[in-house]
């Protein structure tokens, strides 16, 4: 398993990570299956382990901390802090008092440190974020507290989809470490600011959705209705499940022979050396096995790099009442 790290993270993670999100809630999780699945990718490499305490309510926090245990070996632990106002994303007008003041930041990285059953969490991340806080001293001096009482070792945000700028001001104020954001085949507006801005100043780029939602994992057809309950119902609604297949039909004439739309979507991501780690979901050991074999596969040519460049998507994100 190759290993990357960032100056700010310190730590060398997998760049192949693990998203433990559909570990919580989602109706047809087999949570024997997801141990397995677990298991073999530790065992495989596989270090960095994301989750949060929004996933079931600090569910899926306690499958990690048993993962933990269990393996009696160095994971790299990655949870993030709910917004107080239970709002994903944040509404653009939300202030940080209504998200984020500064016992709740406090209170909810001690509920993280109780659910995992740990003293320490290697990254803690704002689950949601919005630049207008960067310059708030109140979160700046909440996380400065958190890390010299050896609560947590780095600081992360979150980032809202389709919004790679509403970040770049916390970044430069020196107190985030890492930052999480979609960056996929589709979604290639990261590379723009965000990318060289996290390599000038050493922070370390968490990419998750690699597969868009399981569109490219090849999950969907125009006619797939996901069950309620599953946030894919809602995200691909008539209009972005037509306009996604559009574009999924066009993809797939790029797919070379003896390599699949899921490996190809992946190793895409794991091109990028500023991607730290990916982060996708993995439930069940045929997605874990199967997301190893594009890791150990590596790099895509730069030719079929330069084809995908052409299937960049860029969308808005649809505003929120406040």
């Amino acid at each position: 398993m190759e290993l990357r790290t960032a100056a700010r993270l310190g730590t060398p993670v997998s760049v192949l990570g693990y998203g433990m999100w559909g570990l919580a809630g989602w109706k047809d999780t087999d949570y024997a299956e997801v141990e397995r699945a677990l298991d073999e990718a530790a065992a495989s490499g596989v270090t960095f382990f994301d989750t949060a305490f929004a996933y079931g309510d600090g569910k899926s926090e306690r499958v990690l901390g048993n993962l933990v245990r269990r393996r009696g070996e160095r994971l790299f632990t990655a949870s993030k802090i709910p917004p107080k106002n239970r709002v994903w994303p944040a509404p653009a007008r939300a202030t940080l008092e209504e998200c984020f003041p500064a016992d709740h930041i406090r209170e909810y990285t001690e509920r993280t440190l109780t659910n995992l059953g740990l003293p320490r969490v290697d990254l803690m991340q704002f689950h949601v974020w919005q630049d207008a806080w960067a310059g708030d001293e109140r979160w700046q001096n909440a996380v400065t507290g958190l890390k010299r009482d050896g609560l947590v070792g780095a600081i992360g945000i979150s980032l809202n989809r389709w919004e790679p700028w509403n970040g770049l001001a916390a970044i430069r104020t020196g107190f985030v470490d890492a930052v999480q954001v979609v960056y996929n085949i589709f979604d290639q507006s990261p590379e723009d600011e965000l990318f060289p801005v996290c390599r000038e100043r050493g922070v370390a780029i968490i990419a998750r959705v690699p597969f868009d939602e399981g569109s490219l994992a090849g999950q969907l057809t125009r006619d797939r209705v996901f069950p309620e309950g599953d946030f894919r119902r809602s995200y691909f609604n008539p209009e972005n499940t037509a306009a996604t297949m559009d574009r999924i039909e066009r993809l797939e004439r790029a797919v070379p022979a003896g390599m699949s739309l899921p490996e190809m979507a992946l190793r895409f991501v794991i091109s990028n050396p500023d991607v730290t780690t990916v982060i996708p979901g993995m439930r069940r050991v045929t997605s874990v096995r199967g997301n190893l074999g594009a890791e150990r596969a590596g790099a895509l040519d730069p030719t079929l790099m330069r084809i995908l460049r052409a299937h960049r998507w860029d969308r808005t994100p649809a505003q929120k009442a406040d």
